[in-house]
This record gives structure tokens, C-alpha cells and sequence, in this order.
């Protein structure tokens, strides 16, 4: 199976003051810090080789996580000096996720996703980049982001002008994509994705199960209470 990377480098500037000591991949929630619930579900989903990379009290991470091996997994770490965002993030890890196509997922989601079915996505752009170099899991729009983001679905195929989706923070990628960002430069993943987009060689699909994005403080409780039940 590929390799997953997760990000955990985020400022988490929403979160504060929760996250002006705790790093916000290592917030609760059902008795686990969030990050511990993607790393598990991925290594359970059959990727035993993923990457975290970190920022902001970036040490406690480490700490917290370790090698991966409670997990079943091996974790490697890629640390960035100031925050690159997703795109930035992803060139800079690229070292460590080899050639192959690889799934990146957010360390401040909580999903139900089930990660081993994109087992066809990756075979799919692996087979063949040029058609299709990315894969999006897309999500029906949360109420705090009710106009969605500037995409959505056609016939599995990620295009922009259809009826607007929000990104689920779930995505597969070929390393090709990032190699011609400069290294250690700041760059997000939107706008820079639609250029692809706009080519026509991104598939996607809507996930229609649990997905939370914790953004605020009240988003933490909220799934800490529902967990808890």
C-alpha cells in the first residue's frame, strides 16, 4: 500500500488559547488526541509507512506519536521551520514518500472515511498521471462553510462551474505534481490545484459519512461530547 502523509503544521490560530501550548493535532477528542485517530485508521487501512509534518511545537508531536509502532506503522517526520501551508508542506515531505502516488490527509479532521478504498485512485494514477494526477474526497457543505469551495463533481471527475462541494481534507497525489515548487517556499494548496483541475486530471468523490474539521473551540466540544455518547 502507499505511503499516507499527515498535516500537523498548521498555527491552529482559531483554536487559541488551546493551542497556544498544545499543538492542535494533539487536542481530544472520545479520549484521543486527533492526529492518534488518522494514524490509526490509516495503519488499519493497510498504510504502514506515513509521515507527519510539523511546525509549531512540532516536539510534542514527536513525543506524543513516536515511531508508529503502537500503530503498526512506521512514522517519519518532516519538519518545517515556518509553516509552508498544504502545498509547501507536501513538496517538502516529498523525500520521504518516494515515487509512487500518496495520500495526504489533514491531523485536525475526524473521519469515518474509510482510507483503504482508495486503493483505486492510486492504482489509477499510477497507471496513468497523465490522465489523472490527483483524487479528491469531496463533502456536502458544513454549515459553517454552507457556499462550499469553487468545485465540485461530474461524472468522477473534480471540475469547477458545477454545483459547489467542500473539500474533505482527503486527497491522493503523484509526487510529480510538487516537484516544480521551490523548495521550502510557502504555497496552499487552492488556487495552485486548479490548474490541474482546469485540465481535466482530477477525479473525485463525495464522502457522505462522519467528517468533522475542527476549526474552533466549540467544534472540539461538540465532537468530545458526541464521542463520549
Amino acid at each position: 500500500m502507499a505511503r499516507a502523509l499527515i498535516l500537523a503544521a498548521g498555527r491552529g490560530e482559531r483554536m487559541r488559547p488551546l493551542t497556544d501550548a498544545t499543538p492542535k493535532p494533539l487536542l481530544p477528542a472520545g479520549g484521543r488526541p486527533l492526529i492518534e485517530w488518522q494514524a490509526r485508521r490509516l495503519a488499519e487501512a493497510g498504510f504502514r509507512e506515513l509521515v507527519i509534518n510539523h511546525s509549531h511545537l512540532g516536539a510534542q508531536i514527536e513525543s506524543a506519536v513516536g515511531d508508529g509502532s503502537r500503530f503498526g506503522a512506521r512514522i517519519r517526520y518532516s519538519h518545517e521551520a515556518s509553516a509552508l501551508e498544504t502545498a509547501g508542506g507536501v513538496a517538502h515531505a516529498l523525500h520521504l514518500l518516494d515515487d509512487e502516488p500518496f495520500v495526504v490527509v489533514s491531523g485536525d479532521i475526524y473521519t469515518t472515511f474509510d482510507y483503504a478504498s482508495l486503493a483505486g485512485p492510486i492504482a489509477a494514477i499510477a497507471r496513468d498521471p497523465r490522465r489523472t494526477v490527483a483524487h479528491l474526497v469531496m463533502v456536502e457543505n458544513p454549515t459553517w462553510h454552507a457556499r462550499g469551495d469553487d468545485m465540485g463533481l461530474r461524472d468522477g471527475r473534480i471540475v469547477r462551474g458545477a454545483e459547489r462541494l467542500t473539500y474533505g481534507n482527503i486527497a491522493v497525489f503523484h509526487p510529480g505534481m510538487f516537484r516544480a515548487i521551490a523548495p521550502h517556499a510557502p504555497l496552499k494548496l487552492f488556487p495552485w490545484v486548479y490548474g490541474f483541475v482546469d485540465e481535466g486530471r482530477v477525479s473525485g468523490e463525495l464522502f457522505h459519512g462522519t467528517w468533522d474539521n475542527i476549526g474552533t473551540p466549540a467544534q472540539l466540544a461538540d465532537l468530545d461530547r458526541r464521542l463520549a455518547r
